[in-house]
């Protein structure tokens, strides 16, 4: 068995649909994936749905999105296994909602820059839940103004350190308020890809407040950041993830799915975890 536990679909950041995406997991040999779309669980249902057509074990999931108090920057965490998956609907609604308002702004000052209509960005982002840095940069492939998502125009435009981006940050909660919204939901909370978003010291401030894990085995980390990571998720008594983070073309760089995976016994500890720390509970409640 192989697990990926992080793929994103249309309805987000990728640019494959569930059924395609289902159907290459199956082709490259992943017995369990988890869709993790941003902010965003309307394919959750469906996914399991095509995924038992298929032969490929789907966990429900979300990538829900949250603003580092400290540093002001965007980070990630991950939902699983939610019971109420509902209860995270307002918050991934006013992600969305915000996400939106920044995008109309980004937007609005690319086609100022660019020979490219609003409309033929907005065609480019159909079936996604908002407009995205990746789909203005596809505009520009159609209009063949750059041939690659991710190069020089991308990084121009879309990175803080380009004194020439037309970046507007979207207002999302803090990480704490997310992982109460999580637990609150039945779901198991994990810190997605600390390196990438230099959420490493957040990581030691939310295991005190329930982390329930990290994931150590993303391209983002490095091999010698996977093995930190993986220590102290064993010092800490933590899940251990991992995934792909799959976008398809939107991704950075040559990615696909299963080329960052969990094992066996990782991909049983999460979809037992639950019911062990239920039975561990009540049998702290017998002794005391």
């Amino acid at each position: 068995m192989a697990g990926d536990l992080h793929c994103h679909t249309r309805l987000s950041l990728g640019s494959m649909g569930i059924d395609d995406l289902i159907l290459l997991a199956k082709k490259r040999g992943i017995s369990t994936i988890a869709i993790t779309d941003q902010d965003c669980q309307a394919g959750t249902i469906r996914g399991r749905v095509i995924g038992e057509r298929h032969g490929v074990s789907v966990i429900p999931g979300v990538e829900i999105s949250c603003t580092d108090p400290q540093s002001g920057r965007e980070a990630h965490m991950l939902c699983y296994l939610s019971d109420s998956p509902d209860r995270l609907e307002g918050l991934c609604h006013a992600n969305l909602a915000s996400r939106k308002k920044a995008a109309q702004y980004m937007l609005l000052k690319f086609v100022q820059r660019f020979p490219v209509g609003p409309e033929l960005v907005h065609e480019c982002a159909r079936g996604a839940t908002c407009v995205y840095p990746q789909h203005m940069m596809r505009a520009l492939m159609e209009s063949g103004l750059t041939d690659r998502i991710h190069g020089e125009i991308y990084r121009e435009l879309f990175t803080p350190e380009s004194p020439r981006n037309i970046l507007r940050k979207a207002s999302f909660p803090s990480p704490f308020e997310v992982l109460e919204a999580i637990h609150q939901s039945g779901g198991i909370a994990v810190l997605a890809h600390p390196a990438e978003n230099g959420a490493m010291s957040l990581l030691e401030e939310l295991i005190p407040a329930g982390l329930d894990g990290v994931e150590v085995f993303h391209s983002a980390n490095s091999r010698e950041e996977q093995k930190q990571l993986l220590a102290l998720a064993k010092a800490e008594n933590m899940l251990v993830t991992g995934g792909s983070d799959f976008r398809g073309m939107y991704g950075m760089g040559c990615v696909t799915v299963g080329q960052e995976q969990v094992n066996d016994a990782q991909v049983n500890s999460l979809l037992t975890y639950k019911s062990r720390m239920h039975r561990a509970r009540r049998q702290q409640v017998a002794f005391s």
